[in-house]
């Protein structure tokens, strides 16, 4: 190549004016492609000089029946939603044909090494991925080796890939405010996380939309990493804006735990004096008694491994990105002890 930088399976795809999976179909399965398409694509194979990973083609050809999953033993996920998310994969892999196999780092997405070191080992045939964000690694390494994964959250970098699942944040704080406002409470305001997350982004224009359409007065917001020491302080400022009677919608449970624990702190009973909404349906909702807005985490991963399933049958990437709607589970933070049911 001459020091020229390698060519991907992305830049056959654009040569020859197909799909990544026409592509891949091209060089694993050509009974699969139109012969004219077929010819467009070796054209463009031969004239790039593109060579598919090695690691990749064994992967086709000798399956470990497995899909690997990174765990994060650092615990920086912004929600604690991993360990019920890899409970729900593991129960669904038999049905997708498949075990989970898992792996760590003790960095942070510092490098993937752990993903080339599953493939180069055989160990897995695909990966399912979470916790998705900008500059991540891991969709791109995964696609330039030609190896088949899902992701649970968007791939931020590549709205072209669409092999993925989210929660529709938005939606859900959106839900939240109307609850808390045919509960009868009066001011909403609003506790997420600092700029710079995209997940929090999209739960905040959920709650501001949807005080604007309800016509609801112009409510206070405040701010906090996912720290409950944060989170406590910061509901204090707001918690005066607010004032009695009033209701915040929170990006997560921990954040939710805040507003809580400093509503009590000033003899305020969460309910009556102040409505409160979490986010992920967490066991902190649950021990506390906050109402929060479940991730359908069994429908995520079974989709996820539906995904990875169809890609290794040669079958083409769904057409869209799926978001599932999470459902609002009431309880005594917003005045009620009902069963939720979305």
């Amino acid at each position: 190549m001459n020091g020229r930088k390698r060519a991907t399976i992305h830049d056959v795809a654009r040569a020859a004016q197909v799909s990544r999976q026409t592509v891949s179909n091209a060089l694993n399965n050509p009974g699969r492609v139109h012969p004219d398409t077929l010819t467009k694509v070796l054209d463009a194979v031969q004239r790039l000089g593109y060579q598919p990973s090695s690691a990749a083609q064994g992967l086709r050809h000798q399956r470990a029946g497995a899909v690997g999953i990174e765990l994060d033993p650092l615990g920086e996920s912004p929600a604690d939603i991993a360990y019920p998310f890899l409970v729900e994969l593991s129960l669904a892999g038999p049905d997708h044909g498949c075990q989970l196999v898992t792996f760590a780092s003790r960095e942070r997405f510092a490098d993937l090494d752990g993903y080339e070191s599953m493939v180069r080992r055989r160990l897995v045939d695909a990966f399912v991925i979470a916790d998705t964000h900008h500059g991540d690694p891991r969709p791109g390494w995964l696609l330039r080796s030609g190896v088949p994964f899902a992701a649970f959250g968007r791939l931020y970098d590549d709205p072209e890939v669409t092999t993925w699942a989210d929660v529709d944040g938005s939606a859900g704080t959106s839900s939240a405010v109307d609850h808390l406002l045919d509960r009868g409470y009066s001011r909403i305001g609003y506790l997420g996380w600092p700029a710079g997350s995209e997940v929090g982004a999209e739960r905040r224009r959920g709650w501001a939309e949807a005080v604007e359409r309800r016509g609801v007065e112009v409510a206070p917001e405040g701010a906090a990493r996912q720290n409950l020491p944060e989170a406590e302080e910061a509901a204090e400022t707001l918690l005066d804006a607010v004032g009695r009677g009033g209701a915040v919608v929170c990006a997560s449970d921990v954040l939710a735990l805040g507003v809580y624990l400093a509503a009590v702190r000033r003899g305020w009973v969460p309910g009556r004096d102040l409505g409160i909404t979490g986010f992920d349906g967490t066991a902190t909702a649950r021990m506390h008694g906050l109402t929060s807005l479940a991730q359908p985490l069994a429908e995520i991963a079974r989709y996820c491994l539906t995904v990875v399933q169809d890609l290794l049958a040669g079958a083409p990437p769904p057409r869209a990105g799926a978001l599932f709607t999470p459902t609002l589970i009431p309880g005594p933070s917003t005045g009620t002890n009902e069963e939720g049911t979305g």
